[in-house]
């Protein structure tokens, strides 16, 4: 703890002051014990000592250990958004697939900072919440920051826990900064349509003026071609210059003399999805306001190991408190509202379905596939089968399907997602049109036990739709045994249900003939 003492030479100032005084006592709070402490379940978390943080990683063993750090001296508590199968395994500058191994999901958190004040962060809030409720997801966590935003909050249970047969919880953080993109991105129509009438009055110089990119939903920049030619030896080069930037003339390289310049044509280039106006003029719009900036929101926040303030926490600038509200008290909340001897405790965690979010996810990442923001995902999604094709089969009929095949497609009882998982692939491998495959997915679904919802087969299957084709799973592959089949011997030998249908239906027809 040395190195979070203050020195004698610094003397603690006034909001240092007015948070010690009332640090213990509000941490002495049997009930604000038991509500940061059973959020930190399954969290890395660190203390912060009102400058510094604690030592990395940490948990809570018991309840009573929040007061017993805030009688050492911590003023706040922080916690990860990413969810571990032990916190204490984890290891600074371990590799990624150490951390995807020990990690078991993560939580969606939206930090709203608004820069203009916390009328402008509920309008934001406000858009996001709508943004969520119009891709069905019905029930979100809000807290207030404890200075001027709010955080948003999805849990992990709301999320399809894989996509194409890749784990949800070993994309991070890229999925989860494409979510947030989306969400900015979709929801800024919806906070312009509830801006007061003045707030261009009231934030005046403040906001930025440009194009927007209507690939992406950011603003793009504005750039100058300029040609420098050295009269004497003949020599001419041209150069991008962003407007409003300096740069050096260059020098001939044949006489060494600075070259004269001539200003060529604007033109709009957006920095994330590499468009220009010069190729793609109607890609940009026309000059607008930048209203993103009133959300505020934080990509770094989704990063590794990245640590946000937890509900029931105070906040070292204000002397408030990270307060859980309801989204119904949102607009009429107030700073009085998080005092720390006013404060009623809720559940920061929602009340969600299992999957609800996954119209959701399957919107946000086809759009950034479009927006081109991050191809890592993509990358380990096509891996080895980045140039599959599907084969064309003539005459393909059920009795040239895999046996496993034909046992899934009487109906399950586990494993319906991992069986929905090998039927599309397969379907689409062997070339079936989207009509017949939709078609024969919808009657396997009717024979399960307990059907998938409607809502979740539409949505792999439109991922599925705007990704490359992969071929199905490997006999020898858990897919099988997690559904309770058993593949036979020959399957086992052609290896893969593509393999097997291709290989019986020549043999047919060479019969045939």
């Amino acid at each position: 703890m040395e190195n979070l003492q203050r020195s004698e030479r610094e003397p603690p100032g006034p909001k240092e002051k007015k948070i010690r005084k009332i640090t213990q006592m509000y941490y002495s709070r049997l009930d604000v014990q038991k509500a940061i402490f059973e959020f930190s379940k399954n969290r890395e978390i660190s203390p912060r000592y009102y400058e510094g943080f604690g030592k990395r990683p940490d948990t809570f063993q018991f309840k009573g250990d929040v007061f017993s750090l805030a009688k050492k001296g911590a003023t706040s508590f922080h916690s990860s958004e990413e969810l571990w199968e032990d916190p204490l395994k984890i290891e600074t500058g371990m590799g990624k697939k150490d951390a995807d191994d020990i990690r078991i999901g993560w939580d969606l958190l939206i930090d709203i900072d608004c820069s203009q004040g916390i009328k402008y962060s509920k309008l934001a809030a406000r858009a996001i919440i709508e943004t969520f409720r119009q891709h069905g997801i019905k029930n979100v966590g809000l807290k207030f920051s404890g200075n001027k935003g709010f955080h948003i909050f999805l849990p992990w249970k709301a999320f399809p826990k894989s996509i194409n047969g890749i784990e949800i919880k070993n994309l991070f953080p890229e999925v989860p900064r494409k979510l947030i993109a989306y969400t900015k991105n979709y929801s800024a129509p919806i906070l312009k349509s509830i801006l007061p009438n003045e707030y261009e009055k009231e934030l005046e110089g403040s906001l930025k003026t440009g194009f927007l990119c209507r690939t992406c939903g950011e603003f793009a920049e504005t750039y100058r071609f300029v040609e420098f030619r050295c009269e004497k030896c003949q020599v001419f080069e041209t150069k991008k210059f962003k407007i409003g930037t300096k740069g050096k003339i260059p020098k001939c390289y044949k006489c060494k003399s600075e070259m004269s310049f001539k200003p060529l044509k604007r033109f709009i280039e957006c920095g994330r999805c590499k468009l220009d106006s010069i190729k793609n003029p109607e890609n940009f719009s026309h000059e607008e306001k930048d209203i993103y900036s009133l959300m505020g929101l934080d990509l770094i926040l989704v990063s590794p190991r990245h640590l946000f303030r937890m509900p029931y926490s105070l906040h070292e600038k204000t002397s408030l408190v990270s307060v859980v509200i309801d989204e119904k008290d949102l607009e009429n909340f107030e700073f009085k509202d998080a005092d720390p001897l006013r404060i009623k405790i809720k559940n920061f965690i929602p009340e969600v379905k299992e999957n609800e979010a996954a119209e959701f996810v399957m919107q946000a990442l086809d759009w950034a596939k479009s927006a081109g923001i991050d191809r890592e995902s993509e990358k380990r999604i096509g891996g080895k089968y980045e140039n599959f094709r599907p084969v064309k089969i003539e005459n393909l009929t059920d009795l040239q399907f895999p046996p496993s095949i034909i046992k899934i497609l009487e109906g399950v009882k586990d494993g319906r997602k991992r069986a929905l998982f090998i039927l599309i692939n397969f379907f689409r491998s062997v070339g079936l049109q989207k009509e017949d495959l939709e078609k024969r997915i919808y009657e396997w679904n009717d024979k399960n036990e307990v059907p998938l919802k409607a809502g979740y087969i539409t949505s792999q299957l439109s991922w599925s739709y705007n990704h490359k084709i992969i071929p199905p799973p490997n006999f020898d592959k858990d897919y099988y045994r997690g559904i309770g089949i058993l593949p036979t011997s020959e399957e086992f030998k052609m290896k893969n249900p593509v393999n097997y249908v291709l290989k019986k239906n020549l043999r047919e027809g060479k019969k045939n003939n």
